[in-house]
């Protein structure tokens, strides 16, 4: 039977054309970016109309509708997090707007309520962002979202009482929080009280003090647009000020000793690349880093003779990219993307390979946590059709065991993922991830969604969403390909697909839509394409985080 075909209201055109260097770009619909317009809020209504007419008329909506509730109301949990003596994870049971803060004592005890960020409000807006412990976890300092506000503040709380300190320290945006390891206070950075987001600023606050007693510890005001996000190294000598401009592809390093408490040091002023902290040993600090490596490297560099030329390189760049790196049982946990899924490999302290740690399937290490001391090592991992599973690993004995798994409603053994790889246009290797039931029938009849991003780095590894279940149970086909503009084969695939060269992204898409036609995963009339920076992406710790 033809479905009729739905009349949208017709959409006014305006004669605006650019001129860009000498060619000229019509853009008639420019009128639809002042979204706030009364014009436009009226399209937009009108459109809504008829698109809700012919959506709530489909059967089955609402049988898909009641089984999305049900995929939804599981619990979910972040990987734990050992700070002191203690874990920490968050946790929400079912649907509550905030996810609430637990500590236990060791892995197997019975978990206790820390922190409830849906005590905080009555509509559940009031949002916890990050969380930095001292270094024996008995205090935490914690920043706070009103309402999804750029500007945010930091809470203090007495792990062990559950008792807030008095002060509320105002102004800040994402900024970290470096703890002295005596708990007598902290550094952290914060923007003036009004205005634009310039002129970032490191302070130093003593415990038990107010905001306006704070100490300036550090300020560029030659250039206002750099902003500060404070770290303790491990071994608590060191406060190292990880610098940013904007999004621009690098940042650069200051530090303070802190047994000087006086003079800040540069130890990275070039802009030649990215450095995120991993560890310290004494004076020696471990950064991954792009520099001269487009797919990550890891350097030391000795702080009492900082000079370039006396800089280590300890894991050299590999033909797979570093997605994350750590210290654990003194040695280097590394997480690698191997075409799009991670493989987890560890390193000596002097970057020699010992081992890789077998994961079950194509996936994402989706959360890594361990001390350098610490002879274990939790992890979490997900894939397409797994939601998060968290592991322990001990060093000593090797063995891997799971501690925790999300509990669904879904039975992931009657699917499978694939990997395949296809041709663009200019001959370049793209591979893609293809999600379905086990055994379909490979008759170019399926339906199939395609769904491609291709920018800001942002590598599509593979990632759980709820979602997307239904649609395989019904028998769809879901298919993620890894499109030029990410990260997943280092800085060259992202700048592969950006300025001059997006066109590269569309040519990718295009090839793996073609792949799939002339595979017989589906056919032109049932293949559907969407795009865009989507929610579904691997979950993050809700622990405050160097990288």
């Amino acid at each position: 039977m033809k479905r009729k075909r739905l009349m949208y209201p017709k959409t006014k055109k305006v004669d605006v054309v650019d001129d860009y260097h000498g060619t000229k770009v019509a853009d008639p619909y420019r009128w639809l970016e002042e979204m706030d317009s009364k014009e436009t809020k009226a399209w937009v209504k009108a459109q809504n109309e008829i698109s809700e007419k012919y959506l709530s008329a489909l059967p089955g909506r609402e049988k898909i509708k009641a089984r999305l509730r049900e995929l939804w109301e599981f619990t979910r949990f972040t990987l734990p997090q050992k700070e002191g003596d203690q874990y920490y994870f968050w946790e929400n049971k079912g649907l509550k707007n905030q996810f609430v803060l637990y500590m236990q004592k060791s892995l197997d005890e019975k978990p206790e309520v820390v922190l409830d960020p849906n005590e905080f409000s009555t509509d559940g807006t009031i949002a916890v962002l990050e969380t930095h412990f001292t270094k024996d976890g008995r205090l935490l300092a914690y920043t706070v979202s009103h309402g999804g506000r750029d500007r945010q503040e930091i809470r203090i709380m007495n792990v062990d009482t559950r008792e807030h300190y008095n002060e509320v320290l105002k102004g800040c945006l994402f900024t970290g929080v470096g703890w002295k390891h005596n708990n007598d206070g902290f550094y952290y950075s914060r923007y003036p009280e009004s205005g634009p987001l310039l002129h970032n600023k490191v302070y130093w606050h003593k415990l038990g003090t107010q905001q306006s007693d704070d100490k300036l510890i550090y300020e560029r005001p030659d250039f206002k647009e750099l902003t500060f996000y404070p770290i303790m190294t491990e071994n608590g000598k060191i406060l190292l000020l990880q610098a940013w401009f904007g999004s621009q592809w690098s940042n650069r390093i200051y530090y303070l000793r802190i047994d000087d408490d006086k003079t800040i040091i540069p130890l990275i002023e070039e802009d030649d690349g990215l450095y995120y902290y991993i560890n310290s040993d004494d004076s020696v600090i471990y950064f991954s880093t792009t520099l001269n490596a487009p797919r990550w490297r890891i350097i030391a560099v000795d702080t009492n003779e900082p000079e370039r030329e006396n800089w280590k390189e300890i894991v050299p760049e590999q033909t797979d990219t570093i997605h994350k790196a750590s210290m654990i049982n003194n040695q280097f946990v590394i997480a690698y993307m191997h075409d799009a899924y991670h493989q987890l490999r560890i390193f000596d302290k002097n970057g020699k390979f010992q081992k890789d740690i077998p994961l079950p399937t194509l996936g994402s290490i989706a959360g890594l946590s361990g001390d350098k001391e610490d002879s274990e090592m939790l992890f979490s991992f997900v894939s397409f059709v797994h939601p998060q599973i968290c592991y322990q690993y001990d060093f000593e004995t090797a063995k891997l065991s799971i501690i925790r798994k999300a509990e669904i409603e879904f039975d992931t053994s009657q699917y499978e993922t694939k990997q395949a790889f296809c041709t663009s246009s200019d001959g370049t290797r793209v591979p893609m991830f293809i999600v379905h039931k086990k055994n379909i029938r490979r008759d170019g009849k399926n339906p199939l969604r395609l769904y491609g991003y291709g920018g800001f780095n942002i590598s599509r590894t593979p990632f759980f969403a709820e979602a997307i279940l239904p649609w395989l149970e019904l028998g769809g086909v879901f298919v993620v390909p890894n499109l030029r503009g990410g990260g997943e084969y280092g800085d060259e695939w992202h700048k592969a697909g950006m300025l001059e060269k997006k066109q590269n992204v569309f040519d990718d898409l295009i090839a793996c839509a073609e792949w799939l036609i002339e595979s017989r995963y589906t056919c032109t009339e049932k293949l559907s394409i969407e795009g865009g920076e989507q929610w579904w992406t691997p979950c993050r710790s809700m622990f405050g985080s160097a990288a």
